[in-house]
């Protein structure tokens, strides 16, 4: 003999449908913000203001600024650490950006 689960009227199994609208809720907001992140850019400058890159909040590099002056000394090597600074200092800044942005989001997931 199978055994039936005792439901009470209205109530639905395994937690209810409303547990799938709060994710699919969940879902839109995080997308929503993810798109907005896109949108949204973070500025890294080192040496002074020798280099500068922008990047956006979802750590996609738009531009990088180099200054003419740095030029004229023609040290690659000091060129290639400020832009590796600048980049990487770029990417952290989108990434604190991203979690502040996405943070709250996250904490409203059920697990």
């Amino acid at each position: 003999m199978a055994k039936r689960s005792k439901r009470m009227k209205g109530q639905s199994p395994v937690g209810g449908m409303g547990m799938m609208q709060q994710l699919q809720q969940l879902q839109q907001q995080m997308e929503t913000a993810q798109n907005a992140l896109a949108e949204e850019t973070v500025t890294a400058t080192v040496g002074g203001g020798v280099v500068t890159v922008i990047a956006t909040g979802d750590q996609q590099i738009q531009s990088i600024t180099i200054q003419p002056e740095i030029l004229e000394d023609a040290d690659a090597e000091m060129l290639q650490d400020l832009i590796l600074a600048a980049v990487n200092n770029a990417l952290d800044q989108s990434r604190e950006l991203a979690s502040e942005r996405l943070g709250p989001l996250a904490s409203g997931l059920p697990f």
